[in-house]
């Protein structure tokens, strides 16, 4: 196993270039997907799932303002389960696998088997503007790749060309290496330009492997650049991603209390205590006894 060296923190890029006609985002996640591989001991295949949904929602997130968050859903049938990643307009990214020891034979090319792992199915988005009803765009998993599925959501549901490249380097202990991803949209202007359209193609197809280049050292903010090379590639902002979890001990104390009265005494009846685990970040939090009877009083009331 190669020694791990120091890295960037976590963050992504926006990139406008082309007099405006491009749109370019840029994303590190390494030690993102790592925090969320700890927390939920994935094994290697949901590693790279997981690691590139979250890496996908955060690109969607980029342009969020305030209290607006987006929440991508991989719904297939193969052995993962679903998958459910959640980023808000400050970089706090969360996301799980419903069966994170799965890990399958590398694929034909020699990867990780994450479209054997996913299946097929639905990839769903939940863009929530805090509005009284979210934006919610689901289109069929095409490859179950990630990546081709979160350029087909884009090109799909929101109108916007778009292509994308994400990767995860998984070390043989289980801990994430690198992570990262890019993603390129055509604005209107540009999709009309057959020439310019079909240059991004061929650049975007001879780049390297991502994962490994970033694990080399090379940073996604770099290759993004080298694809739009000549574009006249501009940096508009960078915000800082990590992963962070929105729950909290009362938070799930009030969810208790919102089952009712008849419900949390059954609880109370029948196990004398309670505990209660985040699927998000797998954090776990035990109510006792007389905590739960607290609780019980509000419910009461």
């Amino acid at each position: 196993m190669r020694e791990k060296v120091a890295r960037e923190l976590d963050g992504v890029t926006h990139v406008t270039a082309a007099g405006g006609r491009l749109r370019g985002l840029a994303a590190l996640t390494t030690a993102t997907v790592e925090e969320a591989r700890r927390r939920h001991d994935t094994h290697p295949t949901a590693t790279a799932a997981l690691g590139r949904t979250i890496t996908a929602t955060a690109m969607l997130a980029a342009g969020m303002k305030n209290s607006d968050k987006v929440m991508t859903e991989i719904l297939g049938d193969g052995p993962l389960g679903g998958i459910v990643a959640e980023v808000d307009a400050f970089g706090k990214a969360r996301g799980y696998v419903q069966n994170p020891h799965v890990h399958l034979p590398l694929n034909k090319k020699g990867k990780l088997d994450v479209a054997g792992a996913v299946g097929k199915g639905k990839f769903c988005v939940t863009k929530d503007f805090g509005l009284r009803e979210p934006y919610r765009g689901v289109v069929p998993l095409i490859s179950g790749e990630i990546a081709e599925d979160f350029a087909y959501y884009l090109s799909t549901s929101e109108q916007t060309p778009s292509a994308t490249a994400l990767g995860v380097l998984v070390d043989p202990d289980h801990s994430v290496r690198a992570a990262g991803g890019i993603l390129i949209q055509l604005l209107p202007g540009a999709a009309e330009d057959h020439g310019l359209v079909e240059e991004l193609e061929r650049r975007i197809a001879s780049m390297p492997m991502l994962s490994r280049a970033i694990d080399n050292g090379v940073r996604p903010i770099d290759l993004l650049y080298g694809v739009l090379e000549g574009l006249q590639p501009k940096t508009l902002e960078h915000r800082p991603l990590t992963f962070s979890c929105s729950c909290s001990k009362e938070r799930f104390g009030r969810g208790l209390v919102a089952l009712g009265e008849a419900e949390l005494k059954d609880i109370i009846d029948k196990d004398g205590s309670a505990e209660l685990v985040c699927h998000f970040c797998n954090e776990s939090y035990h109510f006792t006894h007389e905590e739960l009877e607290s609780l019980l009083d509000e419910a009461r009331k």
